[in-house]
């Protein structure tokens, strides 16, 4: 959310080096350059319009059609996404990063409720997309940068439907905690995140402890939500293919 697949550039080329056949589809409206979709800003072609379920929907419909052996990566709400998608029977294997939480796992946080605020906030309107301002995007995901590094993160913030954020609220975002997952998923959390803080990762994550399938957990000390585009991502990514390379 609020930003474009481009965000995973660097790691497709990381996965595709190292043997896989890597993709990181764009979301619906958001097959246009960080730049081209904030021009559009309000008027975003129906990106307000746009829901959860439609994003699941994508999803859902693109990996029926790939290999039985896909893995499926996903980041915040990318992370429940796949959270999702394995309930459903699809995916080999699941990795989940900074994963917004499913139906009923919650924090009292401050952080968290004041970085989720710009989404949950119903005006001007909830079918107006939501676009951080620089000092949102700082809170919510890079705390720690400043200066040029701050500009160059925020270049890649993009308008973004409330909806998708307030469909974790409803039915389609429920996980059926009790049923067993016939595929290992890896919950990762950043120690220092504002938005998805990590207990709310672990309460997540804990879910899954009843129900006899593998699920691990691994928090990155010092690390915020944007430890996609961080420095030294290479370490979490690692952390990753070898435990890929475990299964």
């Amino acid at each position: 959310m609020f930003v474009t697949n481009r965000c995973w550039n660097d790691w497709e080329n990381y996965f595709n080096e190292r043997g896989f056949e890597c993709e990181a589809p764009a979301w619906p409206l958001k097959d246009l350059s960080p730049g081209e979709l904030r021009a559009k800003h309000p008027n975003c072609d129906g990106e307000g319009k746009i829901t959860l379920g439609d994003v699941v929907s994508f999803f859902e419909k693109h990996i029926a059609s790939q290999r039985e052996d896909t893995i499926l990566i996903g980041h915040s709400m990318g992370g429940l996404i796949v959270q999702i998608l394995l309930s459903r029977g699809l995916g080999w294997a699941g990795v989940v990063i900074d994963s917004a939480p499913p139906l009923g796992v919650v924090t009292p946080k401050f952080s968290f409720l004041k970085s989720n605020w710009p989404l949950l906030n119903p005006f001007p309107s909830m079918t107006t997309p939501a676009l951080l301002t620089k000092s949102q995007f700082q809170y919510a995901f890079a705390r720690h940068l400043t200066g040029n590094r701050l500009d160059r993160g925020y270049d890649g913030v993009v308008p973004q439907s409330k909806l998708v954020g307030w469909g974790a609220l409803t039915s389609i975002a429920k996980i059926d905690f009790t049923k067993k997952k016939n595929v290992p998923l890896l919950f990762i959390a950043g120690e220092d995140d504002n938005i998805i803080p990590a207990s709310l990762n672990e309460s997540n994550f804990r879910k899954y402890s009843k129900n006899g399938s593998r699920t691990d957990y691994k928090v990155f000390p010092r690390r915020t939500h944007y430890l996609l585009n961080d420095d030294g991502w290479q370490e979490i990514a690692d952390y990753i293919l070898k435990w890929l390379h475990a299964l």
